[in-house]
């Protein structure tokens, strides 16, 4: 059974796409079954795997609004070596739609339950900010790696993200650990 890490924090620009890009290049340099999944709308990881992000027919938008399946989503990364599942631009209309959707913020888990046991990691890039996406991923994930800054006010949007995610372990995923 797959292990399920989001790569969060609320602040952009601190190494999130870059830790779950060569996470997972690392990962599978080890032997290791690894499935990236992109769950930022700018699809940065989907661009650093090497997959085209403006020419995708199915991307995680698709499948978290139910419009397909898992495989019909899923893209191989020629360049790490691992499956992807791409995002592109469309992505940021889920934040409204997923509002109107039962089961909104356990989606990507629900998506995730039949295929964890033909990985053995599962890495989530997180966008920046806490958003139905976001949530998506902590209520998904096993574990929190939190990239970060070493400066003061980075140290202090520490302090609120972990308060979240003991909110929604609270509530909806008693698993991550930060």
């Amino acid at each position: 059974m797959a292990k399920v890490f989001a790569i969060a924090n609320q602040k952009g620009g601190v190494g999130k796409t870059t830790t779950c890009i060569n996470l997972a290049a690392s990962l599978v340099a080890t032997k290791r079954r690894v499935l990236l999944i992109d769950l930022d709308p700018q699809g940065n990881a989907t661009m650093g795997s090497g997959v085209d992000k403006h020419g995708l027919e199915n991307s995680v938008y698709d499948l978290l609004i139910g419009e397909c399946d898992l495989a019909q989503a899923m893209h191989f990364s020629e360049h790490g070596g691992y499956q992807l599942l791409p995002a592109n631009r469309d992505l940021t209309a889920a934040e409204v739609v997923l509002l109107e959707m039962q089961m909104k913020e356990s989606r990507l888990r629900s998506a995730l339950a039949p295929i964890r046991e033909n990985y053995d990691y599962i890495l989530i890039d997180c966008p920046p900010s806490l958003s139905m996406l976001t949530l998506n991923a902590l209520v998904a994930a096993d574990g929190v790696i939190i990239p970060m800054q070493c400066e003061y006010f980075a140290l202090e949007g520490l302090s609120d993200l972990v308060d979240n995610i003991k909110r929604i372990a609270e509530l909806l995923n008693p698993n991550p650990a930060v």
